[in-house]
């Protein structure tokens, strides 16, 4: 048995795409996937930018707001997900503070999560 930490204190601080949130790596399937978990604080954001490959944030705890290439931004809560597709730009910010995890990958699909809008 092996134990390791993803506390936020471990990981490390993103300001890429003017970006202000910490990032800790959860683990790396094979060359396959990265699964990270993600801390905005109070107006913590995810810069706008596209995604390298498809993604899916897991919203854990808080609230915020994310969006895609129409920056037409919508509600999301702990409990929640969203999936972008490869190429897909997009932001994540929050005001009040977030943690999310997210899986990202080349052949990652959300074909078992319970869809609730566009």
């Amino acid at each position: 048995m092996k134990f390791f930490s993803f506390a936020k204190e471990h990981g490390r601080k993103v300001t890429h795409y003017a970006s202000d949130f910490i990032l800790s790596r959860l683990a790396t399937i094979e060359g396959r996937a990265v699964v990270s978990i993600m801390y905005l604080e109070e107006n913590g954001i995810i810069g706008y930018h596209e995604a390298s490959v498809n993604q899916i944030l897991f919203v854990v705890q808080g609230e915020g707001n994310v969006c895609n290439g129409n920056k037409e931004f919508k509600r999301i809560q702990a409990g929640e997900a969203v999936f972008w597709k490869k190429g897909e730009w997009h932001e994540t910010k929050t005001d009040t503070g977030l943690t999310a995890v997210v899986i990202e990958g080349e052949t990652l699909l959300p074909e078992h999560l319970i869809k609730t809008g566009e």
